[in-house]
């Protein structure tokens, strides 16, 4: 669906010093909303955590490791556990994680802090991991067997992001969040939020004349029946074949409530 983005709608046009003045009182809010968010996260630090069964099996690029593994010899990992729908091809895939996930590139800095980062998908190896080819992604892959499934999702669902600590051969988890919990891994929300119009989603509090285009259960993270950004892999001529057919896989996105 091609939106027209058109609109005569716009901001109040002031001089310089009157609109630095309105900058300056939003300023005051900004800088709170940081503060409160650094208390949030102060508190996030000093939650207690659970213990989880370090032996859990993934499967990877060589096959089976265990959680542990995952850890590639750092003391933290973050995963994000990436929903899937087996058999079923690539423009059918989660709008919401190909989102979240398309956002995550450079490790490095994760790493100087002794982080790992790692995708833990739903999906078989072999075809989840075309997928993650086909899009050009190149953060650490595994698959999640469906016996481990229960152990560490824990009666929650796909689309989470959970932080864990290791103490020797012993793995915890210390937070997970999913939701709107999940934008931190994605900036171009943020970068969106910055500007006049926003997201451009319904749910937005916007003045009138405001473009409005998107919901907010998937099809926000969609552009023609696609995961958006599938289509500049499309155009590079990258295939998106995952070698699969459709079964009766019950198809909805991370957003969408379980």
């Amino acid at each position: 669906m091609n939106h027209n983005y058109k609109t005569s709608a716009l901001p109040t046009v002031v001089d310089r010093d009157t609109w630095q003045a309105k900058l300056d009182e939003l300023r005051v809010r900004e800088k709170a909303h940081t503060r409160e968010g650094d208390a949030i996260a102060a508190a996030r630090r000093r939650l207690p955590m659970v213990e989880v069964d370090s032996t859990i099996p993934l499967i990877g690029p060589d096959g089976p490791v265990t959680l542990l593994d995952t850890f590639e010899d750092r003391h933290q990992l973050i995963a994000y556990y990436h929903m899937w729908h087996t058999g079923r091809p690539a423009e059918e895939q989660c709008e919401g994680c190909t989102f979240s996930t398309t956002h995550i590139n450079e490790l490095s800095y994760l790493h100087s802090r002794d982080v790992s980062y790692a995708t833990f998908c739903q999906g078989p190896y072999e075809e989840s991991s075309r997928y993650r080819d086909f899009m050009g992604w190149t953060v650490p892959w595994y698959s999640v067997p469906q016996d481990a499934v229960d152990r560490l999702i824990a009666d929650r669902h796909f689309g989470i992001l959970v932080s864990y600590l290791r103490d020797g051969d012993k793995v915890y988890e210390t937070y997970w969040t999913t939701g709107r919990g999940n934008e931190l891994m994605a900036p171009s929300y943020g970068l969106l939020d910055l500007t006049v119009y926003g997201r451009q989603e319904y749910w937005e509090d916007s003045p009138m004349g405001w473009p409005q285009h998107w919901g907010s259960k998937g099809g926000q993270f969609q552009l023609d029946g696609r995961p958006t950004a599938q289509w500049s892999r499309l155009e590079a001529g990258h295939s998106d074949d995952l070698g699969t057919r459709a079964t009766t896989t019950d198809r909805r996105c991370c957003q969408d409530k379980p």
